[in-house]
């Protein structure tokens, strides 16, 4: 799927949110009660509550204050199980998505967290001295951890994520690829 496509496909999908939501705020809430969103992960990381609680207060169809309330991100919950920071000293950090890491659109940073990869992108970089800190479902009851040299253990995530998607139907997962 090309870079337009996608754009039209996130477009489209958070629309139909903002319908949702819109209707949520005023049909659910009465003058004076709150409501939440719970956002998986990070609304500031490749999620679009925040733009959309944006583009429903810009349409003005219904008056309302909303704040954001930060948690732990996804990526925290991944270093901190692995018990790695995200950084080597002096180094720099990328966050990515898998899209972006597939099509090698990525800095050269020694430690790249990627998120959102439904293709499996971290075989891109399988043939290089690389370290992985795998995670789906941090933080819950089902969490599953996977870390080693790339090389070594790609065939396990893959193996592990698809059984995991089976059994429940969706996953979100997070890794951390890191050069020596």
């Amino acid at each position: 799927r090309g870079e337009v496509d996608y754009r039209t496909s996130v477009d489209d999908l958070n629309l139909a949110k903002q319908q949702i939501f819109e209707r949520l705020i005023s049909e659910e809430l009465s003058d004076g009660q709150c409501g939440g969103f719970l956002v998986w992960g990070d609304p500031t990381l490749y999620d679009s509550t925040l733009r959309i609680l944006q583009a429903i207060q810009a349409a003005g169809a219904c008056a309302f204050e909303f704040e954001v309330i930060p948690g732990i991100t996804s990526v925290q919950a991944l270093a901190a199980q692995h018990k790695v920071p995200l950084n080597q000293i002096g180094r720099s950090v990328e966050i990515t998505t898998g899209r972006r890491l597939a099509a090698g659109q990525v800095s050269d940073a020694e430690s790249l967290v990627v998120m959102l990869d439904a293709q499996d992108a971290y075989r891109q970089v399988v043939d290089q001295d690389t370290e992985i800190y795998w995670g789906a479902y941090l933080g819950t009851p089902d969490e599953i951890l996977i870390s080693g040299k790339l090389k070594d253990v790609a065939d396990e995530i893959e193996r592990v994520r698809k059984a995991a998607r089976l059994a429940n139907g969706w996953i979100m997962d997070t890794y951390l690829l890191r050069k020596p």
